[in-house]
């Protein structure tokens, strides 16, 4: 479920927002990646911030990690949030669990639970915080400039 873009200038330059809610299902991982794909598309098409095609994977591959955990340990409702400024995107998923998420050490041989390592090696800022009903996970990713 889409909640809407908003778009307007702020004290340090245009914004581009979006949000959208998910149920939480299987589903919801694929439908997220979607709406990031459409989002950039539109802010690079129609608003002209310069979201590169590595940028817009990395955030694909970003949100469906976010997404995914949200998923997997908070059943129920998730809710991601993409805002655009300046030259950062910020992403921003929040779930129903408070538990905070463990960082773990880089372990070749582990199969799975690699997600947060992804995150934090492609994200330039990270921030989790608990919130009076469940958690927020914020991530910012630089935009690149366009090469070519």
């Amino acid at each position: 479920m889409t909640l809407g873009d908003a778009c307007g200038p702020t004290s340090t330059g245009p914004r581009l927002r979006a949000g959208a809610a998910y149920d939480g299902e299987a589903g919801s991982i694929a439908d997220a990646r979607q709406f990031v794909t459409g989002f950039l598309s539109r802010a690079r098409a129609v608003h002209g911030f310069p979201v590169t095609r590595r940028t817009a994977d990395t955030a694909r591959l970003v949100v469906s990690e976010l997404v995914t955990n949200a998923c997997k340990y908070a059943p129920g409702p998730c809710v991601l949030d993409l805002e655009l400024h300046e030259r950062v995107l910020e992403i921003t998923v929040w779930d129903g669990n408070p538990r905070l998420p463990i960082t773990r050490a880089a372990e070749p041989g582990r199969v799975g639970q690699h997600g947060l390592e992804i995150v934090l090696a492609l994200c330039e800022g990270f921030d989790v915080r608990r919130d009076p009903v469940g958690k927020r996970i914020k991530v910012r990713i630089a935009l690149e400039a366009a090469h070519g």
